[in-house]
């Protein structure tokens, strides 16, 4: 995966001094880079009968949909509170100084269905945790698969131990 991460730029003091920023743009735009990731997270979970991926806003978007192609199944968007037009259910988690708040449609997955979550990034796990929470509310957690692990913030601790979860490049 060293070839990954090469493709990955750094951002030094972004978006506050003394982080390191992993830009996945750079991965993004080059076509072979673009393949790997997608046809590294497909190839991991191809076997798993996945009915749906949800990706969280953002940048699991960008992830979440070719997956789903790929995986010739549907796609649930994950959002921030007030961007989906019809009932959701949402779930809080806390940030470093406060809380935030994740939503998905009430009807967007029915009984039973088997869902693997994608995201760019895994760092403290917040938010990826409360993701992987809204679906157990209304389906089965599948996987979890992200592009970036950063192992040092022990993210990983948070998410459900019994759900097979993958990263790609881990820092």
């Amino acid at each position: 995966m060293e070839d990954i991460k090469k493709m990955i730029r750094d951002i030094p003091d972004f978006p506050q001094k003394g982080i390191i920023f992993r830009d996945i743009t750079t991965a993004v735009k080059d076509p072979a880079t673009m393949k790997k990731i997608i046809d590294y997270i497909v190839n991991e979970f191809k076997d798993e009968k996945i009915d749906y991926v949800a990706g969280i806003e953002s940048r699991g978007f960008i992830f979440g949909m070719p997956v789903a192609y790929s995986l010739g199944c549907g796609f649930i968007p994950i959002r921030k509170p007030g961007k989906l037009p019809c009932e959701t259910i949402s779930m809080e988690y806390d940030l470093e100084y406060g809380k935030d708040k994740i939503e998905i449609h009430k009807d967007a997955i029915e009984k039973g269905k088997r869902v693997l979550l994608i995201d760019d990034l895994l760092a403290t796990g917040g938010t990826a945790a409360a993701a992987a929470k809204l679906i157990q509310q209304v389906g089965e957690l599948a996987g979890i698969g992200f592009v970036i692990e950063l192992c040092a913030l022990n993210g990983r601790e948070k998410l459900p131990k019994d759900v097979k979860t993958i990263s790609m490049a881990k820092y």
